[in-house]
């Protein structure tokens, strides 16, 4: 199992892989800068070249997790088998032009051997979390979106524990935008079963989404910042960096370096990650 953590500017596109399966995690694509998107539509094409796409998951429905160019590429050169988004609808830049993108690609592939399937996520009960029927080679453990808390879009990010199957298999915790206030419930819910071996850092690395409960209940042995070099919002924050490298071995962020991508992957007990141009 392994994850590309790609530099696209500020936001989020990742992709998972393990066994013959892989998984897409956002869609943004950086349309402003083409030879940017160039290369990170080449770096695509040899990342998935043997692997079929199981799906892909949309952790909220902001732009810079929900571009329409990424999503349309995605379903159309990758044709993966289902796509997740959180089961709320917020009237974003974007979700309604992803929307329409969605309903094309299934109206395309309705009587094909491979139908697009839309798996709308929210946790209704404890007992729900547990999606199935989504991959042979990963499993998936739901912990958000909640309707208790979704007050905002950021809030109604979906936040899933992604597993490979499998003596390479690890953990993976997919976090979206969820900020502190969201962090404090899923906290008392779910507890240690948040631990995770690779944390996707909550709303681009903001000190207003790591929450040091939750930084202590996963636990993480790496922590992965998506995050646009010389961004509007300082991210990743100084002081978020230091409350995720007080519990984490491993923290690393898209933007240094002028920006680069983050290859991660297991090196027995431990998890080398490294910077990819």
């Amino acid at each position: 199992m392994d994850i590309l953590t790609f530099y696209v500017g500020q936001g989020a596109l990742a992709v998972v892989r393990n066994g013959t399966e892989a998984v897409f995690v956002d869609s943004l694509l950086p349309s402003s800068d083409e030879k940017l998107q160039q290369g990170v539509e080449a770096m695509l094409e040899r990342l998935l070249r043997d692997y079929v796409t199981a799906g892909l998951i949309l952790t909220g429905f902001d732009a810079d997790h929900c571009s329409p160019n990424g999503v349309e590429l995605i379903l159309s050169r990758y044709e993966p088998r289902w796509i997740m988004y959180p089961k709320y609808y917020k009237d974003t830049d974007s979700a309604g032009e992803v929307f329409d993108i969605i309903g094309k690609h299934e109206k395309r592939r309705r009587l094909s051997v491979n139908p697009l399937r839309r798996v709308s996520v929210r946790v209704d009960s404890v007992d729900s979390r547990s999606l199935t029927r989504l991959s042979n080679q990963f499993a998936f453990e739901l912990f958000s979106p909640h309707f208790e808390d979704m007050d905002n879009s950021n809030n109604s990010s979906i936040v899933l524990k992604l597993t490979g199957y499998g003596a390479t298999g690890f953990s993976y915790l997919i976090t979206g935008d969820t900020e502190n206030g969201r962090w404090e419930r899923i906290n008392a819910i779910f507890g240690e079963a948040l631990r995770s071996h690779i944390l996707a850092a909550p709303h681009h690395g903001s000190k207003n989404a790591a929450h040091a409960g939750t930084i202590l209940l996963v636990e993480p042995n790496t922590v992965l910042i998506s995050a646009g070099v010389d961004n509007q919002y300082g991210h990743p924050d100084p002081q978020a960096i230091t409350a995720y490298s007080k519990v984490a071995k491993h923290v690393y962020a898209t933007n240094a370096e002028g920006g680069v991508s983050l290859y991660t992957k297991a090196d027995g007990p431990d998890f080398d990650t490294r910077l990819v141009r």
